[in-house]
């Protein structure tokens, strides 16, 4: 009976590997690509992933011979988010931002080390930038990453930095004193900007939002074109920004005025 269970728990577990080895970068998968990925014999991944087929979390891929996650992944991922504590007291702070800034704004939290957006509002003259909810991103040259990394423990700095900071495009900071330097700057004025770091003609800018322990626990950010977001508006769109982490944390619970109190 133990080892039947203990199979079991193992089936249910590699399925869930399969599930999370997807991302916005391999959004189909081959059964050859998983099995070698994750260390398994093919024969099992085919098991897992036919499974997951007939119960719609993955589908079958028309232009490939690989999988595609499915419509019950998206009907989880709407539960959870729906249910966020986070999700349902900053959401109303993300459309005000939208309205005042013109940009778009996303809430990301972090998963892993990646950041992951689980809200976002559109403006309404959006430039084409690749985001959407539940998209991942790495922390290390996005302005909510940053925000979320400089406000967090530090192991998860170090063992992002031991993995190696990928250049995505010229201005990403691939260099780990630097970025450690740049998060000190962010502890420092309390926000983050990230100029075509990630994605050419793009700049972002975030701040966080804190739960009532004070821990950072989201960050809030809009994101725009460099042509609209230059130098200039930086300081005013980075005030508004800010200020709508401080709104955010005072729906969550945040008193400043206590922690500013037995601050140490």
């Amino acid at each position: 009976m133990k080892t039947k269970e203990k199979t079991l728990l193992s089936s249910v577990r590699n399925a869930l590997r399969i599930l999370k080895s997807f991302s916005t970068y391999e959004p189909v998968r081959t059964v050859s690509e998983l099995a070698k990925e994750l260390d398994l014999a093919k024969s099992t991944v085919s098991r897992l992933v036919s499974t997951l087929v007939n119960e719609g979390f993955l589908i079958k891929d028309d232009d490939s011979r690989g999988y595609r996650l499915g419509l019950s992944v998206l009907t989880l991922g709407g539960i959870v988010t729906n249910n966020l504590e986070i999700y349902k007291e900053a959401a109303p702070v993300l459309s005000k931002l939208v309205n005042i800034t013109g940009e778009t704004a996303h809430l990301a939290i972090l998963d892993g080390l990646d950041t992951i957006y689980i809200h976002k509002e559109e403006c309404h003259h959006p430039v084409r930038i690749l985001t959407h909810i539940g998209r991942k991103n790495p922390s290390y040259c996005t302005s909510t990453g940053k925000v979320l990394l400089a406000f967090n423990e530090e192991f998860l700095l170090q063992e992002i930095i031991s993995k190696g900071l990928l250049n995505y495009t010229v201005n990403t900071i691939t260099d780990p004193y630097l970025l450690e330097n740049e998060l000190e700057q962010v502890r420092k004025q309390n926000y983050a900007v990230s100029t075509e770091e990630l994605t050419e003609g793009t700049k972002s800018i975030a701040a966080p939002i804190r739960d009532h322990t004070g821990k950072v626990v989201c960050a809030i950010n809009i994101v725009g074109p460099i042509q609209r977001m230059n130098d200039y508006h930086i300081p005013e769109m980075a005030k508004r920004v800010i200020e709508a982490g401080n709104e955010a944390s005072k729906r969550l619970g945040y008193d400043e005025r206590y922690f500013k109190r037995f601050r140490f």
